[in-house]
């Protein structure tokens, strides 16, 4: 029996948690999911407080609502469980883009840094992804999507940050490659149980960046653009949706052809 693709890639119905889902790359995040039908809750540490993103998706229909969160919480991440299984129901997607950035001075910056950064995102990838695929395994399924990075993929070069007053921190690209095959040691135990667990790898989110670095960086990707907000929307959907049903344990790059 087959599916019509329209039915393939809707979310009506489903539940969904965005961590991290107000940000440059979980605002489109939220935003697509919530216009292929489903169900938003948005977690954040200030996504549960009034939000001008929140409101004017809120303003046009889409079914989404702000939850305050720390991800690196395990009782919080519970709670939010909880609460999405009482209110609506088991939630079948979570998005897992938030992430703290704490080495501002980069290789010169301090262990103590370093610290927060893994105790942040490292401590709360692993605290969200255990609780979320748990629950999505006794619900006999459910998709996880961590937000990694072409970071994780390819090293970053240095010659494009020169005269510029932005950089890659250290940090960055060690939990973001540690995310893609956290993800697929997820995918491989969980897949029996109906979870399926990827990532997608966004390039560089326009952002109004300064020269030289925006030149040198789109002389890079074969596209010669960085990526958009309706980039993100589309990959998003897909690996949310069943039409990806047979897909678990991948990485989807948004690149533009950067990491080929």
């Amino acid at each position: 029996m087959t599916t019509s693709v329209q039915n393939l890639f809707s979310l009506s119905g489903r539940c969904a948690v965005v961590i991290g889902g107000l940000g440059k790359i979980g605002l489109p995040i939220t935003e697509a999911l919530a216009e292929a039908g489903a169900r938003v809750y948005v977690a954040s540490r200030k996504a549960g407080q009034p939000n001008a993103r929140l409101a004017q998706l809120i303003a046009r229909g889409l079914d989404v609502k702000g939850v305050t969160l720390d991800q690196s919480d395990e009782k919080m991440v519970l709670d939010l469980l909880e609460r999405t299984s009482t209110e609506f129901k088991v939630p079948e997607i979570l998005v897992n883009c938030g992430v703290e950035r704490p080495m501002r001075h980069y290789l010169d910056d301090t262990p103590e840094a370093w610290d927060r950064s893994m105790e942040i995102n490292a401590r709360g990838l692993f605290v969200t992804c255990r609780a979320f695929a748990k629950v999505m395994a006794a619900n006999k399924g459910g998709t996880i999507i961590n937000v990694a990075s072409i970071y994780g993929l390819v090293a970053a070069d240095p010659s494009i940050y020169e005269g510029t007053d932005i950089n890659t921190e250290p940090d960055y690209p060690y939990t973001k490659g540690g995310m893609i095959m956290f993800s697929k040691y997820l995918a491989s135990y969980f897949g029996k149980f109906g979870v399926r667990v990827n990532c997608i790898a966004p390039g560089g989110l326009f952002n109004n960046q300064p020269e030289p670095f925006y030149s040198r960086y789109i002389a890079k990707v074969p596209m010669r653009r960085m990526a958009t907000h309706n980039d993100i929307k589309g990959a998003t959907v897909f690996l949310a949706s069943d039409a990806s049903a047979y897909v678990t344990g991948c990485v989807l790059p948004i690149d533009g052809g950067f990491t080929a």
